[in-house]
């Protein structure tokens, strides 16, 4: 019918669009660059401008289909709370013009269906029409009870596309939203929607089951109260549920069960969907029959829990899921608690298992959210002088324990391989923490480990909720800031896919940043809490730490590329590298020095002139060992004579080494911290471009305003601990020790 508006236009408009969460400033900008785009009132006789703006507005609409509308209904709300109180409300003008045309264009398109030239464009145009009248309906519902007898025939759209299923769930949410807000709507009206609505439960897959149940609720509990009509629905389903149960209990194996797993499978969604939005242990519906429904209802989907076939006990879980909106108490139930707790903490259950149960707890959560929103909406209305407080504490306590109760398997989900299973956990715990329902001390390290995630949405997130976390309660993401730094290591191994290459601690990309650098970023603003940070990390390259080799890489590839602003930060880890390596480097090799001589003696008295050679040897270890031990640059070295030198200095030690061999594997399990912290320091210094007396110089008692320079980073410097990388891969810590692998070790003695 009409041309679609250009590309560019949408694109830019949708980049513009998701900043409207965006700092202060960008929000402002955002509002008010839309306002003036879309939520302007047109003159009545300007149809081609209104026109233009419909089309834009849809082709944004499409455009963010797949990313989700949280930013439209933001900005109408931003917009429309902004003239509350104003006695000319332009916006609110604007939205009505566009609902009405809106609802026009729909029109023109039905008709435009049956050229099938432009029936695939027309089809997506009306999908994205009835998609925006929904998001309208969203937030100012009252707009489209006008229109609420236009929409209902779309309930009987035949469905061969998937464009045709979005047109029924859309107007399906928009019914749902606008029939109880209709005053005396005709009985026929209202007896034609519940019938369309069955015959779609009846006939369709989920999506279609979901949304029209959902609206089914709201026609029936707020309108029609036609109970008798759903609870003959509900008997159909629960009735089909408890027959197949009896045989299958009969027979597992019956071919029956097999030939009846699509009527199974309906049935256990269905109910768990219809027990969702109706308490069927009412009086309306039971009448005064004294059997609990719920409990038959949990006891009968808890069978199918245990079934053999994965995608009976999915939709099985689905429908507890459903069940446990209506009905949260069931949740403390303790064959629920076993169920869920183990899918969640059982390694080898299955992925899809795990991930309904995370959807089942988000979905109860954001139901819980949309509930307390709306009572705290309603209560405004009513009365200024209740306590709303203590009435939105008894439903927030129940969700607080609930929550508890699934709190450390949910967390301890972000360890898993796959981003669909952490990608839900965080989901859970981010509506758990906006809530207030748990104290968030106890998440801190998870949410730090999080941050480091590949997926740039998941780290956003857990980042974001740092922030939020470090705004309320200051030092909290200090005090746990080591167990996240070794928590976001677990992450890591979790997700590596390749077990032979070591666990790295920064991207893989272009900026080489350190996967830690939101978490000191943080930290860094405070000097005390920097300090206390940094000397953490570096006391885990202790060797009476015992920290694995490969967590001491990640910790150093991180403080490698650390976002570091001015000279005092990395002066001070330097100035505290030199200090464990005056203590712990000497420990080190002097233990191992021990260790050679005293097994020398153990095994057998020299004579005098092996004590003679041995001597020599010692001589010519601690010569060499003095060589070794100057920068590789300074080194006494003649042309060709450099390698036979080191060959020399290699073959002395190699002499002097015991035949019992842990203290070797022992030494180059523990140098490996020593080395990572010489290769740290060396690459700071190559980085920031600090000379020797530079750094030997610095004192961290001084004023702050001595070091308070910014760093002049030089590009092109990568930290790479080749040894250490070596040793990880070579899996040194586990091989047989051969002579190659004593001379790797007594080479990386004189290192």
């Amino acid at each position: 019918i009409e041309q679609p508006t250009f590309p560019k236009i949408t694109e830019m408009c949708v980049k513009m669009i998701r900043r409207v969460n965006d700092e202060e400033g960008i929000k402002k900008l955002v509002n008010e660059t839309f306002q003036k785009l879309w939520f302007t009132p047109t003159l009545h006789h300007d149809k081609e401008a209104m026109t233009r703006k419909i089309l834009n507005i849809t082709d944004v609409v499409a455009a963010c289909r797949d990313t989700g509308y949280d930013w439209f209904e933001q900005l109408l709300q931003n917009l429309l709370k902004s003239e509350e109180d104003a006695s000319y409300k332009p916006v609110k003008k604007a939205c009505t013009q566009l609902v009405d045309n809106l609802v026009e264009h729909i029109l023109k398109y039905e008709e435009s269906l049956s050229d099938s030239d432009n029936k695939g464009v027309n089809s997506g145009r009306l999908v994205a029409c009835i998609t925006t009248l929904f998001l309208f309906s969203k937030i100012r519902p009252q707009l489209m009870v006008k229109h609420a007898m236009t929409m209902q025939p779309y309930l009987t759209t035949k469905c061969s596309t998937q464009n045709d299923f979005m047109v029924i769930c859309n107007v399906a949410k928009i019914l749902e939203l606008v029939v109880p807000l209709m005053e005396h709507p005709s009985e026929t009206f209202l007896a034609t929607i519940e019938e369309d609505l069955m015959k779609l439960i009846i006939k369709y897959g989920m999506t279609v089951v979901q949304h029209c149940v959902s609206c089914l609720g709201a026609v029936v509990n707020k309108v029609t109260q036609n109970y008798k009509f759903v609870w003959a629905c509900f008997n159909r389903y629960y009735g089909a549920l408890s027959k197949l149960k009896s045989q299958h209990q009969e027979d597992p194996n019956s071919t029956i069960l097999t030939a009846n797993k699509p009527a199974l499978l309906r049935s256990l969604f269905t109910v768990g969907a219809l027990c969702r939005h109706f308490d069927f242990d009412q009086e309306d519906f039971k009448g005064n029959s004294k059997v609990n429904i719920k409990d038959k209802v949990l006891e009968l989907l808890m069978y199918f829990t245990k079934h053999s076939d994965e995608e009976v006990q999915t939709k099985a879980i689905i429908g507890l899921g459903f069940a446990f909106i209506q009905h949260p108490s069931l949740m403390f139930e303790q064959e629920v608690k076993t169920l869920y707790n183990s899918i969640l903490s059982d390694k080898n259950c299955s992925v899809n298992l795990k991930i309904q149960v995370l959807k089942n707890l988000q979905t109860y959560l954001q139901e819980e959210d949309t509930r307390m929103q709306q009572a705290d909406r309603d209560w405004k209305k009513v009365a200024k002088q209740e306590d709303l407080k203590e009435m939105g504490d008894i439903s927030s306590g129940m969700s607080s324990s609930i929550m508890q109760l699934y709190l450390k398997q949910v967390l301890e989900a972000f360890f898993h391989n796959q981003s669909n299973v952490r990608h839900f956990a965080l989901n859970v715990i981010a509506l758990t923490l906006n809530q207030g329902l748990i104290h968030p001390v106890q998440c801190v390290p998870y949410l730090i480990a999080m941050g480091t995630d590949p997926e740039p949405s998941m780290r956003n997130k857990a980042d974001q909720q740092l922030v939020e976390i470090d705004k309320k309660y200051a030092g909290f993401i200090h005090m746990k800031a080591v167990a996240g730094m070794k928590m976001s290591y677990q992450v890591q191994q979790a997700i590596n896919t390749c077990p032979q290459d070591p666990v790295r601690g920064f991207r893989h990309d272009e900026s080489s940043n350190a996967l830690c650098s939101h978490l000191y970023s943080m930290i860094r603003g405070n000097r005390q809490h920097r300090r206390a940070f940094l000397i953490s990390l570096l006391n885990l390259f202790d060797d009476t730490a015992k920290t694995e080799v490969n967590m001491l890489l990640y910790i150093a590839d991180n403080l490698a590329c650390f976002p570091y602003q001015t000279q005092e930060e990395p002066l001070f880890i330097m100035h505290h590298i030199d200090i464990t390596l005056s203590v712990s480097g000497s420990n080190l090799l002097q233990s191992f020095k021990e260790s050679m001589v005293k097994d020398k003696k153990k095994e057998r008295k020299p004579s005098s002139d092996e004590e003679t050679e041995s001597d020599s040897n010692s001589g010519s270890e601690s010569k060499s060992e003095e060589e070794a031990s100057k920068p590789r640059r300074l080194r006494k070295r003649v042309n060709s004579d450099s390698d036979s030198d080191e060959e020399n200095d290699i073959n002395a030690v190699m002499k002097c080494l015991p035949e019992n061999s842990a203290p070797l594997i022992e030494f180059a399990n523990v140098s490996q911290g020593i080395l990572l912290l010489l290769m740290l320091k060396q690459h700071l210094k190559n980085l920031c471009g600090f000379s020797d007396s530079k750094i030997q110089k610095y004192s961290p008692s001084e004023s702050a305003k001595v070091y308070d320079k910014a760093i002049n980073r030089k590009t092109g410097v990568h930290f790479h601990p080749k040894q250490t990388l070596d040793f990880l891969r070579s899996d040194m810590a586990n091989s047989k020790i051969t002579e190659e692998v004593k001379r790797s070790i007594v080479k990386q003695y004189l290192d």
